[in-house]
């Protein structure tokens, strides 16, 4: 499976936190290594080690072209190539040829991916989050003790809600004396996920382009209002997931990176959309911050979705037995991501090009949707309303870890706009 993965351009850090500290160490994929940007703004990454006296390049310095070692200065540029030997002479650098290993890097959305797979390196997907124009991004970083399919596999458990989101939020709200004080708009919400197993029938699931779509259906038989199925969040092959449906104006991207075999980076993409009337503030930088796992007592955090569900995928160990497991009906597509990824598995095996691999050469659009994104103009503004208004009865504040980004005053001050133009008169 780490073959597998060393297909794809991976997410290892956001742009905004290189910018801050110039150098930083970086594990990916097992994969000890060393992230920089140089004087003249290009990231690149290493091996961990300069290879003249073994010191960290986690302490060396950039220069306009490369990194430096801290030790004794020997510089290597982009391809891991040394380039200069301070103290040594000119010829010694030039016929060296001493090299570290190097992987391609490039930035796109606010954050730095790597390629460490075989060359020629494919195209980077433009995935539409990461290109949307007229938006407001902020991104939320956590380190997991657990395996990276652990997070991963909540996008295919819909029915999860009902408890951890639902009755096991009422309950943490309760025991901190909060639950009583919550705002209609609020408790409403609470509500409906303690009731999304009402007239549950059945879970579906659809093989997409790229990815996987999947959801739940109602009958009135069972004690829905309606016959009628849900979607549940878009799957993006192999480990994005994407929830907000067309025309929603809070859009998210969860990331599942693997740092190794038993931690994960996950990534919160939090994306909020402008409108065709109403623009979103430009940002010069995507800000990022940490969404905790636990305050300043060393208590779990669990008073918002994303912390919960993180707990929820600690909870099964480092590395979940699966030959453990009892699975049932509400696992189906639970059981489909793992299909899917050992068909991919054995398509690469095969000699075969894995699914959302873009080589050099082939057609890739300028943006790429892993979802449903056709609607009508007027459906979008609709939907954008709606959402707008459910962040202003405070949906930020109350359960989304966006609460702890920089950009939550912008992304505040723009849903109220959009709540107050969508309730104006038309003329």
């Amino acid at each position: 499976m780490g073959n597998l993965m060393r297909q794809y351009w991976i997410p290892i850090r956001p742009s905004a936190q290189i910018l801050q500290e110039d150098v930083l160490p970086v594990r990916v994929l097992g994969e000890d290594l060393v992230l920089f940007r140089s004087l003249k703004g290009k990231v690149g990454l290493v091996g961990e080690r300069c290879p003249h006296r073994m010191a960290k390049l986690m302490y060396g310095f950039p220069d306009h072209d490369g990194l430096r070692c801290c030790y004794h200065g020997w510089k290597f540029d982009h391809k891991g190539q040394c380039i200069d030997m301070p103290l040594e002479s000119a010829e010694a650098a030039a016929k060296s040829n001493i090299k570290i290993a190097a992987y391609p890097a490039q930035e796109m959305g606010g954050l730095v991916w790597a390629y460490l797979g075989p060359a020629p390196a494919p195209q980077l997907p433009p995935w539409d989050l990461f290109v949307q124009t007229n938006a407001i991004r902020q991104i939320g970083i956590m380190k997991l003790p657990c395996n990276w399919l652990q997070a991963h596999e909540n996008s295919g458990d819909p029915t999860h809600s009902a408890s951890l989101h639902g009755e096991y939020f009422k309950y943490v709200l309760k025991k901190a004396g909060k639950l009583d004080n919550l705002e209609k708009g609020q408790r409403d919400a609470l509500d409906a996920r303690v009731r999304l197993g009402d007239g549950m029938d059945s879970l579906w699931f659809e093989p997409s382009r790229h990815g996987l779509r999947k959801g739940i259906k109602y009958t009135k038989a069972l004690g829905a209002e309606s016959d009628h199925s849900s979607e549940h969040s878009t799957i993006i092959f192999p480990f994005l997931t994407q929830t907000g449906g067309p025309g929603q104006v809070r859009q998210e991207f969860q990331i599942r990176v693997p740092i190794d075999d038993t931690n994960t980076y996950h990534i919160n993409y939090g994306c909020f959309l402008g409108t065709s009337e109403i623009k979103a503030p430009v940002q010069d930088v995507i800000p990022w911050y940490t969404v905790p796992l636990y305050d300043d007592d060393g208590r779990p955090v669990l008073d918002n979705i994303l912390s919960q569900d993180a707990h929820a995928w600690i909870a099964q160990g480092p590395i979940t037995d699966r030959t453990k497991e009892h699975l049932r009906k509400t696992d189906v597509p639970v059981i489909q991501i793992r299909k899917q990824l050992e068909q991919q598995l054995r398509l690469l095996e095969d000699g075969a090009v894995p699914m959302n691999v873009f080589q050099q050469g082939s057609d890739m659009p300028d943006v790429l949707h892993g979802g449903k994104w056709d609607v009508t103009e007027n459906s979008a503004e609709s939907a954008s309303a709606a959402s707008a208004s459910a962040y202003n009865r405070g949906y930020n504040v109350y359960e989304d870890a966006n609460r702890y980004g920089p950009a939550l005053p912008d992304i505040i001050e723009l849903m109220h706009t959009i709540d107050k133009a969508s309730r104006a008169p038309k003329p």
